[in-house]
C-alpha cells in the first residue's frame, strides 16, 4: 500500500486536508468493492494533537514520521496558519526531509507557499490560489508561478490552485498512479461535475465579473445559460430592465468591462470547457454561441495564444 501523509498545522484549510483524503479513501474503497486490494494508506500527520482547523473543526493526527520511513507521497495544505507554519523552522525542516523520501511532494492551494519555504519550488513552475499571487512572487521570486492552472507537476513536484483544486491534484494524482478509468470512476462516485485537467484555468468568466452589488449576477447566469444564442447587447440591456446607453455604462462601472466584452470571456470559456472534453472545434464555435468556426479561432488565438485545435488536441494527449 502506498502511504499518503498530508499535513496538518494550526488553522489549516479543513478541505484542503479533507478533499485529498477522501479521494484516497474513497479510491480504496472503489477497489475493495470491486475484489481487489486498496491501494492507499491515507493518514493526517502533524507536530501536534488534535489540530483545530480554520472552520473552528478539530480534526485528529498522527505524530510526524521519521525522515528515512516509507512514503508514497506528502501532500502540504493551505490555510490561514500557514504563515505561521513557514516561520516554524523545524516544520519546514521536516518537510524538506520528508519530501526527499517520498516518490512525488504536492500542495494545495497556498500550502505552495510553505513547500517554496524549504527551496523545493525554485525554479519550477507551481501555481496557487489566484488571491495569493501577487504576494507570492514578492517571497518567492524564484519559483516559476502561474497563475492560471488547476494544478501543475514539475517533475516530483505537484501544486494546486485554491481549495477544491486539492480534489482535481489528488483525482490526478489517482489517474497517474492506477489509470483515468479508475480516476473517473471516483470522480463519479464523489460527484464532482467534471474531473478538471491541470491546463485548465482556475478564473471562471462568471466569477470574475462579479462585484459586492450582485447586480447583473442574474444577468450573467442567463447569459451562460443562453450562450448559444445569437446575443447582443441591446438584448442583454432588455433582460436587465434597462436602456441600451443606461446599462453600457452602468455594467462597465460594475464589471470593469464592457458587456459584449463580459459575452465574449464567456464564449470563450465555454468554447475552452467543450475543446477540453474533446468536441470537434465546429460544434465548440457553434455551441458556443461564435457565428463561425474563424470567429473562434480569431478570438481564440488571440485570448490564449493558441489555436482550438491545438488547444484540443493537448487535452485529448493528456487523456
Amino acid at each position: 500500500m502506498r502511504r499518503i501523509e498530508i499535513l496538518a498545522f494550526p488553522d489549516v484549510q479543513l478541505l484542503d486536508v479533507a478533499g485529498p483524503l477522501q479521494v484516497f479513501a474513497s479510491t480504496n474503497d472503489l477497489l475493495v468493492n470491486a475484489g481487489k486490494p486498496a491501494h492507499y494508506q491515507p493518514v493526517a500527520v502533524g507536530a501536534q494533537t488534535p489540530i483545530v482547523t480554520s472552520s473552528a473543526l478539530t480534526i485528529g493526527t498522527s505524530a510526524l514520521s521519521g525522515a528515512s520511513e516509507a512514503l508514497d507521497t506528502l501532500i502540504v495544505p493551505g490555510g490561514w496558519g500557514v504563515y505561521r507554519a513557514c516561520e516554524d523552522q523545524q516544520l519546514v525542516s521536516w518537510i524538506a526531509q520528508r519530501s526527499k523520501t517520498a516518490r512525488r511532494t504536492a500542495s494545495v492551494c497556498s500550502g505552495a507557499f510553505l513547500l517554496a519555504s524549504t527551496g523545493l519550488l525554485d525554479g519550477r513552475r507551481a501555481v496557487t490560489h489566484w488571491q495569493r499571487c501577487g504576494e507570492f512572487r514578492k517571497r518567492f521570486p524564484k519559483v516559476r508561478l502561474d497563475p492560471d492552472p488547476i494544478f501543475i507537476q514539475d517533475g516530483a513536484i505537484w501544486t494546486s490552485a485554491g481549495v477544491t483544486a486539492g480534489i482535481d491534484l489528488a483525482l490526478a494524482l489517482v489517474e497517474n498512479d492506477l489509470g483515468r478509468e479508475v480516476a473517473l470512476a471516483v470522480a463519479r462516485q464523489l460527484v464532482v461535475f467534471l474531473k478538471r485537467p491541470g491546463g485548465q484555468s482556475q478564473f471562471s468568466a462568471a466569477l470574475t465579473l462579479q462585484d459586492e452589488s450582485g447586480r447583473f449576477d442574474g444577468l450573467h447566469a442567463w447569459m451562460m445559460e443562453n450562450i448559444t444564442q445569437d446575443l447582443s447587447v441591446a438584448d442583454l440591456a432588455e433582460k436587465a430592465g434597462m436602456s441600451l446607453r443606461s446599462f453600457s455604462r452602468h455594467y462597465r462601472e460594475q464589471t470593469g468591462v464592457t458587456p459584449s466584452k463580459a459575452l465574449e470571456e464567456m464564449r470563450l470559456e465555454t468554447a475552452r470547457r467543450l475543446l477540453e472534453q474533446a468536441q470537434p472545434v465546429s460544434r465548440a464555435a457553434r455551441r458556443a454561441g461564435f457565428g463561425s468556426e474563424e470567429t473562434l479561432r480569431r478570438l481564440f488565438q488571440r485570448r490564449f495564444g493558441v489555436s482550438p485545435q491545438a488547444y484540443r488536441e493537448r487535452f485529448m494527449a493528456a487523456a
